[in-house]
């Protein structure tokens, strides 16, 4: 009985992961949707360089603090060329 489990398991493994390949195909993204564009990213890097501080630049484009440092260290680490 176990084994006729795992067959079904595999079995809809296999289904789901069809289903996913096909949805990319057809141009679907999964996963929830970035709140910072390059627009956003840009204009936060612009009011940084005019000397806004990082918690204001957050709060005007409501986003926490976390999620602008997060994008300001790729934007870094793109920049200079390295990887973590």
């Amino acid at each position: 009985l176990a084994a006729v489990a795992q067959m079904e398991a595999d079995l809809a493994r296999e289904r789901t992961l069809d289903g996913l390949a096909a949805a990319r195909a057809r141009g679907r993204v999964g996963g929830r949707p970035t709140v910072m564009t390059p627009d956003r990213i840009e204009a936060a890097r612009v009011a940084l360089a005019g000397g806004q501080s990082r918690a204001a630049v957050a709060r005007a484009l409501g986003v926490s603090r976390d999620t602008l440092y997060r994008h300001l260290d790729a934007l870094v680490v793109s920049e200079v060329g390295e990887t973590r």
